[in-house]
């Protein structure tokens, strides 16, 4: 999982390419792909703060838009959830020179959109809601809509588009499945045992003793899960990008909706 989600990028850039394959690269950069003058968020380089309607009251969210593109505009659901944006800034890489237009977007409990301190907030279907607002207010429509969803991000994408399946253009999903108890019971029951057996063995004691503010509990995660089944690389050389992101995660919205891990 190389720079997060690079297969399922390069995936959805050969399906873009499809497409348009009597398009060469260099003419689906148009000339305006970086024109901000035009756009209400030129002052802040395509930055929005949009205004989210919830049953507790109105927050904000923070989005930032990357190219302009009237055809092709990918709005990217990170993971956690409680997670942030910032593991994609790869796309900058990779995106842009394929005339690409996308979305930075950290949902609401995030670090750099409200955090309100309402549990009740946190449900796949309030979440779903905040997804279809940001879709309004950005102006994205059937025509050019494409969403993206990673881990976390994939299940709601899925769960959006089930419900808001005539709004959307494309629906990307990487590294999810459909079920999060299907993949509890793959964890115990496949990639456990591939750790050594005394690691495995007290991982599962302190996750039966509900132990789970024990720093020893973290430390083996990290080091005998997170970089095997996260990102596949030695923690040591993990991007800045990353260990941002682990250090904004938000715990309060992760552990409510997707438990300890």
């Amino acid at each position: 999982m190389k720079y997060f989600n690079l297969l399922s990028l390069l995936i959805f850039i050969g399906l873009i390419s499809c497409e348009n394959k009597d398009v060469e690269t260099s003419e689906m950069v148009s000339d305006d792909y970086f024109e901000f003058s035009d756009q209400a968020d030129k002052q802040q380089g395509g930055v929005r703060m949009i205004p989210i309607t919830t049953p507790s009251g109105e927050f904000k969210v923070w989005t930032k838009r990357v190219g302009n593109n009237p055809k092709i505009k990918v709005l990217l659901l990170h993971g956690g959830p409680g997670m942030t944006h910032e593991i994609y800034t790869s796309f900058d890489g990779y995106l842009p020179q394929e005339g690409i237009e996308y979305i930075y977007y950290d949902q609401l409990g995030s670090y750099y959109s409200d955090q309100p301190t309402d549990s009740t907030l946190w449900t796949i279907d309030r979440f779903v809601d905040e997804v279809e607002q940001v879709r309004v207010a950005l102006g994205l429509n059937p025509d050019n809509f494409y969403l993206f969803g990673q881990s976390w991000g994939g299940m709601l994408a899925m769960e959006y588009a089930l419900k808001h399946q005539d709004k959307l253009k494309g629906l990307i999903i990487s590294n999810m499945m459909a079920s999060l108890p299907e993949y509890e019971k793959y964890a115990k029951e496949v990639l456990g045992p591939q750790m050594p057996p005394e690691v495995f063995k007290e991982i599962m004691e302190i996750e039966e003793n509900n132990d789970f503010d024990n720093p020893r509990y973290a430390e083996l995660l990290m080091e005998h899960h997170y970089q095997y089944h996260v990102l596949r690389k030695p923690l040591a050389e993990w991007p800045e990008a990353m260990n941002r992101t682990m250090q904004h995660v938000n715990p309060d919205v992760y552990v409510r909706m997707q438990g300890y891990s």
